[in-house]
């Protein structure tokens, strides 16, 4: 008995000296103490508000710090949506939409403030007009990742430019609050991702279509120096030059001509002016806002001007680049015409380059009309602003990139491309597994993804797809260079090329250097 009694005593003491590790369930950040939910092994803050709600005088300006409160923040349940008219598949469909919407989350398998691990920031797409950051990414948890999902003002109520605002602004410009609403977030993360174990110098923002623009845009604002280290953009990018329109997706709209959106909109609310905009019913704003009818503008402070001219001035935060687009993700957007409607909507949007485009992107028939319009949007909104960012990233900075082309048809694909080609979003599966709703990836699939992951894994915890050393399970990834460009390409498998649709892209330089030498 005397020996079983020491035995056990023994081992209370091991116990208590080497207690069992368990992921970080309360912390402190600058708000105060707050809690999270236990996760399948890991800790879930879901509902972090990083900023007061932009409702009532906060509506239509600069995000606002969240206070402090003096009991224990319980974040144990999903934030609302933002306002938005219609949410297509964003996790968000039972759950409310108010304009108190600014919310973040944080999953993380840290069992120790000192852990350090880095840090992946989503920021959803949508348009700038639909979308939720609701839901983690468990997968990249459970390989020792803290994972960040931001929300931000969309449509009128993130993006409304107007000349009463324009009057209120300190820096004499108005719009681009959504913008402003990811940066304030990617500060907050910043100063107290310590807190749940991560480490605020390896921070990789991710995102795709708006929320890969918004990567870019971010990469290129100089209002975000010094907050992340590497950037993930699926087709996104945002290289165009500043004009009073954004006229098919050509230029980026200066702020001062957004204006005209704003007046519009208070009309339409029956409102005399910015103050009765403000207590108007935000449903009444929700429902007049439509599909591009607001987003960023180029107002000199969040978004310089030109990103092009920016990054050949050497303005840009100077990270390492993991980027790229799908083979036919225009075919999502645009719907067949007759050819002279089509060749009269090309001439509108090109103008005295019409003819030169009509060469490169022919139509003799409605399918035809259907496949090069698919192809220009493909290019104009996708792939040219995608192909300028690596090469004036890898032309005057030293952080690193690493390009991609999806090009891979399955039933999961190419849902949107009667031409067997990958349909926008269509990577997205592959790059964080998960399916589209029936959709389910195929055995034969499933080596992609796991490539895909790891690639988008690897690049989050060191900067490099490919990880720390050479793997025979995961493909090489070389880099991407302007004088060198080598790209991934994503097709039943692995294989480097280089630049996808080359001679389109470089009709669309020669398109977009002469709109730029004009507004010089």
């Amino acid at each position: 008995m005397k020996k079983i009694a020491i035995f056990l005593l023994a081992v209370v003491l091991l116990t208590a000296c080497h207690p069992s590790k368990s992921p970080i369930l309360q912390t402190t950040i600058a708000q105060g103490e707050i809690a999270g939910v236990l996760e399948d092994g890991y800790a879930l803050y879901m509902n972090i508000p990083y900023a007061e709600a932009p409702i009532g005088d906060l509506r239509w300006k600069a995000p606002v710090p969240h206070s402090a409160w003096d009991t224990v923040y319980q974040a144990n349940h999903w934030g609302n949506r933002p306002p938005q008219p219609f949410d297509p598949n964003q996790n968000g469909g039972e759950v409310a939409m108010s304009e108190d919407c600014l919310y973040l989350c944080i999953g993380t398998p840290a069992t120790s403030k000192n852990d350090k691990l880095p840090v992946f920031v989503n920021i959803h797409g949508g348009g700038f007009l639909t979308g939720y950051y609701g839901g983690v990414q468990a997968n990249y948890i459970k390989e020792g990742i803290v994972y960040c999902s931001i929300e931000y003002r969309m449509g009128a109520f993130g993006f409304m430019s107007h000349p009463e605002l324009r009057e209120e602004s300190d820096y004499g410009m108005s719009g681009n609050y959504g913008i402003m609403d990811q940066v304030c977030a990617l500060r907050w993360i910043h100063d107290n991702i310590a807190a749940f174990g991560g480490d605020p110098d390896k921070i990789t923002i991710a995102g795709e279509s708006a929320g890969g623009i918004s990567v870019h845009i971010l990469s290129a604002s100089p209002e975000c120096k010094g907050l992340f280290r590497g950037a993930i953009s699926e087709s996104g990018g945002s290289m165009w030059p500043v004009s009073d329109k954004r006229n098919g997706n050509t230029a980026i709209q200066d702020a001062r001509s957004a204006e005209e959106g704003g007046l519009k909109m208070q009309e339409q609310l029956g409102c005399a002016n910015l103050k009765e905009m403000r207590e108007a019913d935000w449903q009444a704003i929700q429902q007049l806002t439509k599909w591009e009818g607001f987003w960023p503008v180029a107002d000199g402070k969040y978004i310089m001007g030109d990103a092009y001219k920016e990054y050949e001035a050497g303005r840009f935060n100077d990270v390492n680049v993991l980027m790229g687009t799908n083979s036919d993700e225009g075919s999502m957007f645009v719907q067949p015409m007759p050819v002279a409607d089509y060749e009269a909507l090309v001439c509108s949007v090109y103008t005295d380059w019409c003819d030169r485009f009509l060469a490169m992107y022919p139509a003799t028939n409605e399918q035809e009309a259907y496949y090069s319009l698919s192809d220009i949007f493909r290019d104009g909104s996708f792939a040219w602003p995608t192909y300028a960012w690596a090469n004036q990233q890898t032309r005057y900075g030293k952080g690193k990139c690493y390009m991609y082309y999806f090009d891979h048809c399955s039933p999961n694909t190419c849902f949107d491309s009667p031409r067997g080609g990958a349909s926008h979003v269509a990577e997205m599966p592959f790059a964080y597994g998960w399916d589209f709703g029936e959709k389910r990836i195929l055995p034969e699939e499933q080596p992609i993804r796991d490539a895909m992951i790891a690639y988008w894994i690897n690049f989050t915890k060191y900067q490099n797809p490919n990880g720390l050393e050479a793997s025979e399970s995961l493909p090489y990834w070389p880099e991407y260079r302007f004088d060198a460009p080598k790209v991934l390409y994503i097709r039943n498998g692995f294989s480097v090329g280089g630049v996808p649709n080359e001679k389109q892209m470089q009709l669309y330089e020669a398109f977009f250097a002469e709109r730029r030498a004009r507004n010089n």
